[in-house]
């Protein structure tokens, strides 16, 4: 929708929806444009000169308004391709998938899944901490296997790095990963 880029921020005054005299919460969304409405309570007779019920038209499509920032940290491996190791962008970080590779030498700390995923998980601690976030802060996990097969090993060595509540989280065997990994991780973080 390029008509978004083109619009800035408007806020239109809050209107009186209680002539609508209906107590169902109103709310439509058409691309970049959000209208809600709710209403609380019919005004008493007192209460006339109260102020307006709430209700908001809000267009937020300021290109600006969301601005992202790229999170890079030599303490984890580098980017094998055209990515960031993470997006930090409205209060949320995006962790591109991230490999058992040693900073260092760029290789795998070893050929099992087991020293891999601990690798793994060791560098995303690396990447949440340069974006100022934590284990604690991760709300999704994505996790790519080699062999399904290994799902328990991971699971064992996952569960140390994530407190309760566990992040929200989905597991696939896929058909290769990059250099012939044998787990590879992404996630999203609230900060």
């Amino acid at each position: 929708m390029a008509w978004c880029a083109a619009a800035r921020s408007f806020h239109l005054p809050a209107i009186d929806v209680g002539a609508l005299r209906t107590r169902v919460p109103q709310t439509a969304a058409f691309g970049c444009v959000t209208f809600s409405g709710a209403i609380l309570g019919r005004p008493s007779s007192s209460s006339r000169s109260s102020p307006p019920i709430f209700a908001s038209l809000s267009i937020s499509t300021d290109a600006t308004a969301g601005i992202k920032e790229a999170i890079q940290t030599e303490k984890a491996p580098a980017a094998l391709g055209p990515y960031s190791q993470a997006i930090k962008a409205n209060n949320m970080l995006f962790m591109s998938g991230v490999l058992g590779l040693i900073p260092e030498t760029g290789k795998f700390v070893s050929d099992n899944v087991e020293d891999q995923t601990e690798q793994v998980l060791k560098n995303m601690g690396e990447i949440l901490k340069a974006s100022g976030a934590s284990y604690s802060s991760v709300v999704k996990t994505t996790i790519m296997l080699a062999d399904l097969k290994d799902f328990k090993k991971v699971n064992e060595i996952y569960a140390k790095y994530f407190p309760s509540p566990a992040p929200a989280r989905s597991t696939y065997q896929v058909a290769a990963l990059p250099m012939d990994a044998k787990i590879e991780i992404e996630c999203i973080a609230a900060l």
